[in-house]
């Protein structure tokens, strides 16, 4: 066996993009959640999967 799998990769790129985004956040709150997601794909060159997962789960778009 492997010790470096491709998910244990991906899996470390999207650990480091939540990480990047809520140290983002906390520096920058005035800034749109949707950018710093759109941002944070790009710069850790995140999977489609990855991308909806951070979507769905980040977003927080919710009208009040």
């Amino acid at each position: 066996m492997s010790g470096s799998s491709p998910v244990q990769s991906k899996s470390a790129r999207l650990k480091k993009a939540l990480v990047w985004m809520a140290e983002y956040l906390e520096t920058h709150p005035e800034k749109k959640r949707s950018t710093i997601l759109q941002e944070a794909e790009l710069r850790f060159d995140l999977t489609p999967a990855e991308c909806e997962f951070l979507d769905t789960h980040f977003s927080s778009t919710s009208a009040t």
